[in-house]
């Protein structure tokens, strides 16, 4: 059976911000791609790129998360993960209604990081197990 990373795209404006949850993706052995914004997010879902699992800051130029959920969600990505992470209080609204599995508030903790990771890791195996098997 091919073990595969899990593959994250960070979208995020804020140099430290981004700093900090790539190194937390990379200490949990993710593969990690970065947007600064929604626009260049959803660029690399119409260039064919995939991705586990999306961490979206709310408010950047040119495309917000929000839009940019809703947008890549309309391109008919429903597989992966997509999460909302705004300091912003009104921020789980926007991206609950735009179509976001699930918000999360900044700082994000590294627990809270892995548990969604493996939760993730154990959809793929069991996906794997099921197409491996049959």
């Amino acid at each position: 059976m091919q073990w595969s990373a899990t593959k994250a795209l960070v979208v995020e404006d804020i140099k430290v911000d981004c700093v900090i949850l790539l190194r937390m993706l990379r200490k949990l052995n993710c593969e990690t791609t970065v947007a600064q914004n929604g626009k260049e997010a959803v660029d690399l879902f119409l260039e064919g790129n995939t991705f586990d699992i999306v961490f979206f800051d709310k408010d950047m130029p040119l495309m917000t998360g929000p839009e940019a959920v809703t947008k890549i969600r309309s391109m008919g990505a429903t597989e992966v993960k997509m999460v909302g992470v705004s300091a912003d209080f009104g921020g789980m609204e926007a991206f609950m209604r735009a179509g976001a599995d699930m918000f999360v508030p900044k700082p994000m903790k590294l627990e809270t990081l892995d548990s969604m990771l493996q939760e993730i890791i154990g959809k793929k195996n069991m996906s794997c197990q099921t197409k491996c098997s049959s």
